[in-house]
């Protein structure tokens, strides 16, 4: 890992394809810079939520979509989703948003109600199939992973399709990922490749040795699959993975890094960026471990993506203040038409 500086057309549609809008687009838009924000983490903290979204259409009113990687809710109840729809209805927001799965989206079954914790009569009635009925519901499709387009840049959604405690005891929150998953994400990496197009990938778990907190103990674990998923993303230079759950701090240095894995023939790695959070901020404890950063704490993201590069901006929602801001060279731009 190095830090970072400063199908083919008529193929058979495949799982998740569908959420494409309407699928790849013929050609680049005609404008010089494709700009759209990226949040993660709300679980419940509709007052912040609100808040980032209307400095967002103060510093981007021409957003070409949304992004939010997962955590959207505190548990995963239906009333929850719909107070998060009302929140979203009662503020300025894209019309394209890319919803991505999150632990959170998995907590009712630690409820014998909306008002109990009973974790030792856990699953308490909920099966798991209820859980992604209830996202699917919300997100308007029927996988956990699709694709959307953000101004004709290609944004692709992860995540688990198994809650691991239901299949393992001994397992809580761990990602599975179904060989399908894995088929289309290399095929629509592969398709977006050979269009010369960056890519952005949206995942709420991170991937382990990347960005801030994923040396931590805590956070090297979160994928059953984490070796596979690093073979497929580390062929591409210009994927950009998009990762949350940790809640850490965009002002840390590690907050943006290139992943290079080995045996892919890719030297030059792909981009990792930490997504922060909307509802708490946390950070090292100097001891393996974390700790919270108290206080007001609602952070994300601005990505502009023109011709031969990305920029990738932090910004802090309290203060309304740019953070930090760093610019990412693309390896194989086909560039805008004339």
């Amino acid at each position: 890992m190095v830090a970072a500086g400063g199908a083919a057309a008529g193929a058979a549609m495949l799982p998740g394809q569908a959420e494409a809008r309407p699928g790849p687009p013929a050609k680049w838009p005609h404008w010089p810079v494709v700009r759209f924000n990226i949040l993660s983490d709300i679980q419940g903290d509709l007052a912040d939520f609100g808040k980032a979204l209307d400095d967002l259409r103060a510093i981007n009113p021409g957003s070409a979509g949304l992004g939010i990687a997962g955590d959207l809710t505190p548990r995963g109840y239906d009333f929850e989703y719909a107070q998060l729809r009302s929140t979203l209805d009662k503020h300025p927001h894209p019309r394209e948003i890319a919803w991505a799965i999150g632990n959170h989206e998995f907590y009712v079954p630690k409820w014998r109600d909306p008002d109990t914790l009973a974790q030792e009569t856990w699953p308490n009635g909920t099966t798991e199939d209820s859980l992604f009925r209830s996202f699917y519901r919300f997100a308007g499709r029927n996988t956990v992973y699709s694709e959307t387009s953000f101004g004709g840049v290609p944004v692709l959604c992860l995540g688990t399709e198994r809650y691991a405690k239901y299949h393992d005891p001994k397992l809580w929150d761990e990602v599975w990922m179904s060989d399908s998953q894995f088929t289309w994400l290399e095929q629509r990496l592969r398709y977006w490749s050979n269009r010369r197009s960056p890519v952005m990938v949206l995942t709420h778990h991170p991937l382990p040795n990347t960005v801030s907190g994923t040396h931590n103990k805590l956070y090297r674990s979160d994928y059953l699959q984490s070796d596979r998923l690093l073979s497929i993303l580390g062929r591409h230079p210009d994927v950009f993975l998009f990762s949350g759950h940790t809640h850490w701090d965009l002002t840390l240095s590690d907050w943006v890094v290139r992943r290079v894995v080995p045996g892919t023939g890719n030297l030059e790695g792909f981009t990792v960026v930490n997504t922060a959070a909307v509802q708490v901020g946390w950070t090292d404890d100097g001891k393996g471990g974390e700790v919270s950063l108290g206080g007001a704490f609602n952070q994300g993201l601005q990505i502009e993506v023109s011709p031969g590069s990305v920029v990738i901006k932090a910004r802090d929602f309290t203060t309304k203040t740019w953070l930090k801001q760093i610019t990412v060279p693309l390896h194989n731009f086909g560039g805008f038409p004339h």
